[in-house]
């Protein structure tokens, strides 16, 4: 059996561990409360969770992308902060409080553009300073916390934006973010199993010395992986954002442990695109459980329900098995030559 045979087995079984996963808890659910399912899973209650879903899933697309290549990005949460709060700034410089949909289009550009920027910075004291790979993510997620918060107070007075305005949706209701996402993880897939390149991106995690003898610039493969992370993140960000309308700067910001997740989604995934996507559904169909609870009139505890996705994911990766990392990840190379 070929590695890419072996990885399409497992990316089904995780998928049909998701949706036995899902399926038990709505029948307890029903049952325990005695609810129809029907009124629990509507089609509101998919649709809103494809829009909870689609940030962590391209959070943890550009995630699993550096880590392959032997890059641990663990500041996803950071980016993704930064990400929200550019696209609400963008938005509002260009609009006030009534910008338009094209506005909206412009400042999700804007974000992903201004954290592949933020990212460049951060892959260079990575890769060719080889700074502390924890460290450096825990300072661009402080610096997340830190900056937007204070920023927004600066532009709006408050840490958190006015109603600016959010994606209009397509057919069905549905986010048009929605479907770009399900386009990004499908060539993710597509580029990571299929192509050289992503052949590239793997050796680069698992055996740096060979691909360096065949020729390939290890650090360079390093340096596009880790910068799409950072976009992929930002976009993720941005998408929250879009969905919102408006920027949330108290707590922990609307990001919310987003970041923390798509790390999650991506081990919970194998490494796998698609995997990490259906764990990115599940979590957020979990997570939206809380909000449909409260719409079908169930009383059950918030703090419980939050806590769904998380028990989710020991019982599917207790079920699952050990996931194993890339060889040389966290590790930095240096040519022979």
């Amino acid at each position: 059996m070929s590695v890419v045979d072996a990885v399409d087995r497992r990316r089904i079984r995780l998928v049909g561990l998701a949706l036995v996963a899902s399926i038990a808890i709505g029948t307890v659910v029903s049952v325990g409360l005695d609810v129809a399912l029907e009124r629990i899973f509507t089609v509101g209650f998919l649709t809103r969770s494809l829009e909870m879903a689609t940030p962590i899933a391209l959070a943890a697309v550009g995630g699993l992308y550096a880590e392959k290549s032997g890059v641990f990005n663990i500041g996803l949460e950071g980016f993704m902060i930064f990400g929200a709060f550019s696209a609400a700034a963008t938005m509002y410089l260009l609009g006030g409080t009534s910008p338009t949909q094209g506005h909206v289009w412009i400042a999700i550009v804007t974000a992903m553009l201004v954290t592949l920027l933020l990212t460049v910075v951060f892959a260079v004291l990575l890769i060719r300073y080889k700074a502390d790979q924890i460290v450096a993510g825990l300072a661009v997620w402080f610096l997340g916390l830190g900056f937007a918060p204070f920023t927004a107070a600066v532009i709006w007075g408050s840490r958190s934006s006015p109603g600016l305005a959010s994606i209009d949706t397509i057919a069905f209701g549905q986010s048009p973010l929605v479907l770009l996402t399900v386009v990004v993880v499908l060539a993710a897939w597509v580029v990571l199993y299929r192509t050289r390149y992503g052949y590239w991106i793997q050796a680069a995690g698992e055996n740096p010395e060979a691909l360096d003898t065949a020729g390939v610039d290890v650090n360079r493969v390093r340096y596009a992986a880790v910068i799409f992370s950072g976009a992929m993140a930002g976009l993720g960000g941005a998408v929250l954002l879009a969905h919102a309308g408006n920027f949330v700067g108290t707590g922990e910001t609307m990001v919310d442990g987003r970041g923390w997740i798509g790390i999650v989604a991506y081990l919970f995934g194998n490494y796998n695109p698609i995997g990490a996507a259906a764990a990115a559904l599940l979590f957020g169909a979990l997570d939206m459980l809380n909000v449909q609870f409260q719409t079908v009139g169930i009383d059950a505890p918030a703090r419980l329900v939050n806590l769904l996705p998380y028990a989710a994911v020991i019982v599917v990766l207790s079920a699952w098995g050990k996931t194993r990392m890339p060889a040389s990840v966290g590790e930095p190379y240096e040519s022979e030559e």
